[in-house]
C-alpha cells in the first residue's frame, strides 16, 4: 500500500527588516521564566546576536546563553549543549545563527525533555532507533542568519555521526520551532562563501523535494498517522514553495553571492531559504543530501574559506552540491520536466510527445529539447552556474580521490531516510559512478 496522503506541517514565521526587536516582547508574552539562548562564538559578538539580547533586556526577560555551538555539529558537540541544557529547567529555548546553531537547540531542546533517553533513541535508523517523540518539548524560537538551510522550519536537526565518519539526524515534526523569525538585515553579515554555500543549499533543497520520489508512490503507507514520516515525497503543496524557491535563487543568488550590500538580492535569499525549509521538511531531498553527509563526515584537511573553524569543514551546502550535476543528470529519465524547471527560473514546462517545449522561456533555451537529454543540459546548466560562483572542481578539489570512493558509498547506504526519496532506484555501484562523476566538475 502507497502513501495515499499527503500532510503539510511548518513553524509560524515572521519576516521583516529589524523583526528581531519583537522577540523580547515574544518571550513575554509566553510568560518564558528562564530561556537558553545559543549561538556560536564567531556570531556571539555580532549584531544579530546583539540585536536578540538586547530586545531580551529590554523586556525583562531572562536567559542563560550557550555560545559554543560548533559550526557542522557532531554528535558529542550535540551532547555538550545537551548537558548545559539539561543543567537548567529551561522553559524556552532561542536558536540565533544558521543551521548548526538551530538543529542543535533542536537536539537539546529534545534531550532536555526526555532526560531518560539514550542519545540513539530518537535518531534515525538504521544508524539509530529513530523512535516516535512522543513528550512535549519547550517552545523554540529560531532566528537564523543564513539564506541555506531552512531549519526554521523544519523538524530535523542533521550532525556527523563521529563512530560512522558520516551524517545522520533526527527527523521528527516534534522539533520544529514554533517561530521563525526571519530578519534580512542578519543576512548582510554573511561572508561570500557562506552566502554561496548557503545558497547552494537552498537550491538543491528545492530541487530535490520537487524531483523527488511522488508521495503517492511511498510505501508502506504508516499505520498510524504518528508513524508518518516528515519526508512524504514530492506531492502538491510542497511544490508550490519549491518551485517559488527555484525561481528566487535563479533571479538572485548570484547577486547575493557577489555583492553582500545587495539588501534586495540578500531579503530575498532568505525568502527563498524559507520557501525551500517549507517544500523539503514536507516532501524530503534524495541523493544529493544523502550523498553529501560521508563527503563533510570524511572531510580529511579541507578548510573551507570565510570560516572562522579551527578544524577541517566541508560546508553542508558546498558537500550537497557538488554532487548535483551527476545526480540530476541520473535521475531526470524518472520526470524530465519537474529537472527542467530550474532553467526556466519557475515557469511552467508543459510535456509534447517526445519534446519539452516552454512556456515564455527565459534562461537557457531550452525548445525542442528531446526529453532524453533533459538531465544532460542541466547538469550542464548547473556546471555553468557553479563555475560563475567560483566553486571548487569537483571532490578531487576538496581531498577526495578515486580510492575514497567505497568509503563514501559506504557512509551513503545507511542514508535511507532520504536516498529512498529518489525518483530512480540505484545499487551501489551506481553511487560509486556517481561519486567518481563528481570527482571533477568542469
Amino acid at each position: 500500500m502507497c502513501f495515499l496522503l499527503s500532510q503539510m506541517a511548518s513553524a509560524n514565521i515572521r519576516y521583516g527588516e529589524g523583526v528581531t526587536r519583537e522577540i523580547g516582547m515574544d518571550l513575554h508574552n509566553m510568560g518564558a521564566q528562564n530561556v537558553c539562548l545559543m549561538t556560536d562564538t564567531n556570531l556571539s559578538g555580532l549584531p544579530p546576536v546583539r540585536a536578540v539580547l538586547d530586545s531580551l533586556v529590554q523586556h525583562g526577560v531572562k536567559y542563560k546563553c550557550y555560545n559554543n555551538v560548533r559550526v557542522e555539529p557532531t554528535d558529542s558537540s550535540f551532547k555538550e549543549a545537551i548537558n548545559f541544557a539539561k543543567k537548567e529547567d529551561f522553559d524556552v529555548y532561542v536558536a540565533v545563527g544558521g543551521g548548526s546553531v538551530i538543529d542543535t537547540c533542536k537536539a537539546a531542546n529534545l534531550y532536555a525533555s526526555h532526560p531518560e533517553a539514550d542519545f540513539l533513541d530518537f535518531v534515525n535508523a538504521p544508524i539509530g532507533k529513530g523512535k516516535p517523540i512522543t513528550g512535549t518539548l519547550k517552545p523554540l524560537i529560531a532566528v537564523p542568519t543564513t539564506a541555506g538551510t531552512g531549519s526554521e522550519t523544519t523538524g530535523v536537526a542533521i550532525f556527523d555521526y563521529e563512530p560512522l565518519k558520516a551524517k545522520t539526524g533526527i527527523a521528527n515534526r516534534a522539533l520544529r520551532p514554533v517561530l521563525g523569525i526571519v530578519d534580512p538585515l542578519h543576512t548582510l553579515h554573511m561572508p561570500q562563501r557562506v552566502a554561496a554555500n548557503s545558497g547552494f543549499d537552498v537550491l538543491c533543497h528545492a530541487l530535490e523535494s520537487y524531483t523527488a520520489l511522488p508521495y503517492s508512490q511511498r510505501s508502506p503507507c504508516p499505520s498510524n498517522p504518528l508513524l508518518r514520516p516528515a519526508y512524504q515525497g514530492s506531492n502538491p503543496i510542497s511544490d508550490v514553495w519549491a518551485r517559488h524557491a527555484l525561481h528566487f535563487v535563479a533571479k538572485y543568488m548570484k547577486r547575493a553571492v557577489r555583492n553582500p550590500d545587495d539588501i534586495e538580492a540578500r531579503s530575498s535569499m532568505h525568502l527563498a531559504s524559507v520557501f525551500a525549509g517549507i517544500g523539503f521538511g514536507n516532501a524530503g531531498v534524495h541523493l544529493c543530501h544523502g550523498m553529501s553527509y560521508p563527503i563533510a563526515g570524511n572531510v580529511k584537511t579541507f578548510k573551507a574559506k570565510d570560516y572562522n573553524v579551527d578544524h577541517p569543514i566541508v560546508p553542508h551546502g558546498l558537500s550537497v552540491v557538488l554532487t548535483s550535476p551527476a545526480v540530476f543528470a541520473f535521475t531526470a529519465s524518472m520526470c524530465p520536466e519537474r529537472h527542467l524547471e530550474y532553467l526556466f527560473m519557475g515557469i511552467m514546462v508543459q510535456a509534447v510527445g517526445k519534446h519539452l517545449n516552454c512556456v515564455c522561456c527565459v534562461g537557457t533555451d531550452i525548445r525542442n529539447v528531446k526529453r532524453a537529454d533533459a538531465g544532460r543540459i542541466l547538469a550542464e546548466t548547473l556546471r555553468n552556474f557553479l563555475f560563475d560562483l567560483e566553486v571548487e572542481d569537483g571532490l578531487s578539489a576538496i581531498g577526495y580521490n578515486q580510492q575514497d570512493v567505497p568509503d563514501l558509498v559506504k557512509g551513503t547506504i545507511p542514508q535511507e531516510r532520504v536516498t529512498k526519496l529518489s525518483p530512480r532506484s540505484h545499487t551501489e555501484e551506481d553511487l560509486s559512478e556517481l561519486f567518481i562523476a563528481s570527482m571533477k566538475l568542469y
